[in-house]
């Protein structure tokens, strides 16, 4: 191992995340054959097989596996280091790497901005993704810190609760319920529903409450995307379950409104989560920081 080149590691870990060498050959801007060579080259220093290949499909040996563990860990030392080097030197440089779920790319944008400002040598990566997804990318351990509103159990993570997160039941304001002051939880039986689509934290969370209150909707459409599922909730299609962060500027504009439905709003919060044992470095540290403290004023914004 001592014969292999950090290029031909960096190399090889691409290929392992893409499973594809024309995919990692365009991201280091190189040609497939280089690929293929340093790959070569390091599988024969190591001298037993990275990969197999099934059909179109590329799969890690277990060998490979395990250097893929080794180089995570190499790189993620490396980037720490020059992150420390430059806060030693008086300024935070790196690259944040933050994975979301769709709902919070309503303000997440905002904290990234404020902490952009005061640290403009800083690169962010951000991955929007529904829950079902991120939670895949926590299992790969692919970025720094998470935002979500339902933490996996089944995941050792270390957890932050940081900002409410109110699921509220809203309608056109030219629905027939939206008059009303006061909605019994029963009264949504049979209602157009308008549903995130199934692994969403949210559609597991008002499931949840139509469960416990024995409450059948008739779900008119399944929707993978907050703004798609107000559009329709403005046309009339039905009505929903949204983040309370997710409605401006369509509630200010008095296009949607806020039903008055017992059992809601469902009181959830937004959590940043990142895998347990995990080093944080300097500049993950920093933004821990800034969020836990940028996130008050938006709660009060949001009428917290």
């Amino acid at each position: 191992m001592l014969q292999a080149t950090l290029h031909q590691l960096r190399v090889f870990e691409t290929v392992a995340r893409h499973g594809s060498f024309t995919r990692a050959a365009e991201e280091l801007s190189i040609t497939q054959p280089t690929v293929s060579t340093q790959i070569k080259h390091l599988t024969q220093t190591i001298g037993l097989p990275l990969f197999e290949q099934i059909g179109k499909q590329l799969y890690l040996t277990q060998v490979g596996e395990e250097l893929l563990n080794t180089c995570q860990t190499i790189f993620e030392r490396l980037d720490n280091f020059e992150m420390v080097v430059a806060d030693l030197q008086g300024t935070k440089r790196g690259k944040l790497r933050l994975g979301v779920v769709t709902t919070a790319k309503y303000f997440v944008p905002r904290l990234l901005g404020s902490f952009c400002q005061q640290h403009p040598d800083v690169d962010i990566a951000l991955h929007v993704s529904n829950h079902q997804k991120l939670v895949q990318r926590m299992l790969n351990n692919q970025d720094d810190f998470y935002i979500l509103s339902h933490p996996p159990e089944d995941i050792d993570l270390v957890t932050t609760p940081f900002l409410e997160n109110p699921l509220v039941v809203v309608a056109s304001r030219d629905h027939p319920l939206a008059e009303e002051e006061t909605i019994p939880i029963k009264k949504l039986r049979g209602e157009a529903f308008i549903m995130r689509e199934p692994g969403s934290g949210t559609r597991r969370a008002v499931q949840q409450v139509f469960d416990r209150h024995k409450v059948q909707v008739n779900v008119r459409m399944e929707l993978g995307s907050n703004e798609a599922i107000k559009q329709s909730v403005i046309g009339g299609l039905g009505i929903s379950v949204l983040s309370l962060h997710c409605l401006r500027p369509d509630y200010q504009q008095g296009e949607l409104v806020i039903l008055p439905v017992k059992a809601f709003p469902i009181p959830c919060r937004w959590y940043v989560v990142h895998r347990s044992g995990k080093q944080l470095s300097v500049l993950t540290e920093a933004f821990l920081e800034h969020l836990l403290f940028e996130s008050q004023s938006l709660w009060v914004e949001t009428g917290g």
